[in-house]
């Protein structure tokens, strides 16, 4: 999935995982901390089962179609729909549009972004990322990072 170069101009840029993310507002920006990030994901993405300890997570689907399971209730969202995941409730998603999707993630506070810019990469490009299967090594780094950033890996992704 190829960007529009006009979204994300003068954003940081981000791999995560498979993933490219544009920081659109840090929480760093004002006092309470809210934090804005683009996701642009292909198809079948889906992180592992997570809890965020201390932020809600609100994701607005900017393009495609994404399945979600929050608290074990599982929910598709398409382009348009908003969907919360409460703070202290497991949650992942799937991309289940062929295209991949683009959605914004908003949270307040800055456990989220600090694990995204601890985790991730700069982008070589404004692009999705070649294509990656994680090794013990990177999941178990990845464990790591969010548990020091408030969120808890509880599962696997959905598939």
């Amino acid at each position: 999935m190829t960007m529009t170069p006009g979204t994300i101009t003068g954003k940081e840029l981000f791999w995560f995982n498979n993933t490219l993310v544009a920081i659109h507002v840090s929480s760093m920006a004002g006092e309470d901390g809210t934090c804005v990030v683009e996701h642009h994901m292909p198809y079948g993405d889906s992180p592992p089962l997570h809890v965020h300890r201390r932020e809600d997570e609100v994701f607005h689907i900017l393009e495609g179609r994404l399945r979600f399971q929050i608290d074990g209730h599982e929910r598709i969202a398409d382009a348009g729909e908003t969907v919360i995941a409460p703070k202290g409730l497991p949650h992942t998603y799937r991309v289940e549009s062929p295209e991949g999707a683009r959605a914004l993630t908003i949270t307040r506070g800055s456990d989220f972004e600090t694990m995204l810019r601890q985790a991730s990469r700069p982008a070589e490009q404004p692009e999705l990322p070649p294509l990656m299967e994680p090794t013990p090594e990177i999941i178990a780094a990845l464990v790591q990072l969010c548990a020091k950033n408030g969120i808890d890996i509880v599962g696997p992704p959905l598939w």
